[in-house]
């Protein structure tokens, strides 16, 4: 599967791009002719998805940072204007889950999620903000999910309030920045083919969650990458504050049951 996007001459920092769904984010846009910052707590996993990219032709840069420190995305900022004078498309993907009940949750586990996953969000659009003025425009784009705006997960409120609170960042950043054109939006994966996942579930667990997915599948970190290179992309310069669910279906039903008992009546098991 190609999406025709011709992103030539653009730079995008692309954060968690060690690996997963950030990995194919940064060489999906690296395919399509961006200069891709990778931005990832571990360096291994930062220089190979470099090496991969340059390996296909592209072009990339490693910055080894932490996100959740505000000091730490202006060096990833800094560095990229350092390297290539520019950007035009910050994409915030970086996340972390750890698995706490609310009665248990620690305020350093809760202050590291919010950090990490939403407040990273805030200063990436500060800091890119005066190169997208000076150039006029950008794009900020946005991994959230659809655990806490659709959907709920015991053991991650956290993840979850800062998923939703992203999307209202989303909405708010997106009506301040439209006049300047520069647009704000986000994708909400559902089940996604990751290393996380694997390490999370058997095979034979896997099937049992594809059978409740309406596609049959879970899907792969490209389904995300491509979505994002749309938004990304001229063609979708009238879309702003908006989120959209790449989830194979799997928010849809009332009852996954029902559902399964629905195909599998059908031989669509």
């Amino acid at each position: 599967m190609t999406l025709q996007v011709d992103l030539s001459g653009r730079v995008a920092i692309v954060t968690g791009a060690g690996q997963g769904i950030g990995e194919g984010i940064a060489k999906v846009f690296a395919h399509a002719g961006a200069k891709v910052v990778v931005a990832t707590r571990t360096a291994a996993n930062g220089q190979q998805t470099v090496d991969d990219i340059c390996a296909d032709g592209g072009e990339a840069m490693l910055v080894q940072c932490d996100v959740g420190q505000r000091s730490e995305i202006e060096r990833m900022v800094a560095a990229t204007i350092d390297r290539w004078g520019r950007i035009d498309i910050g994409i915030h993907n970086a996340a972390i889950f750890p698995i706490y009940s609310v009665a248990e949750m620690p305020d350093e586990v809760l202050d590291e999620t919010l950090a990490v996953n939403l407040k990273a969000g805030f200063w990436l659009t500060q800091e890119a903000l005066p190169f997208f003025r000076k150039q006029g425009g950008g794009r900020i784009i946005f991994t959230s999910s659809v655990t806490g705006p659709s959907v709920a997960m015991p053991g991650t409120s956290n993840y979850a309030a800062s998923k939703g609170g992203m999307n209202a960042f989303i909405r708010t950043a997106a009506l301040e920045l439209a006049r300047e054109n520069i647009t704000v939006n986000g994708v909400e994966p559902g089940y996604i083919m990751t290393q996380a996942m694997g390490l999370l579930a058997g095979e034979e667990e896997l099937k049992e969650m594809a059978s409740f997915i309406p596609k049959g599948e879970i899907g792969v970190p490209e389904d995300i990458a491509y979505t994002m290179l749309f938004l990304a992309s001229d063609q979708a310069s009238y879309i702003t504050g908006q989120t959209i669910v790449v989830d194979g279906g799997s928010t849809l039903p009332e009852s996954p049951v029902v559902l399964r008992a629905f195909y599998e009546e059908r031989g669509q098991t």
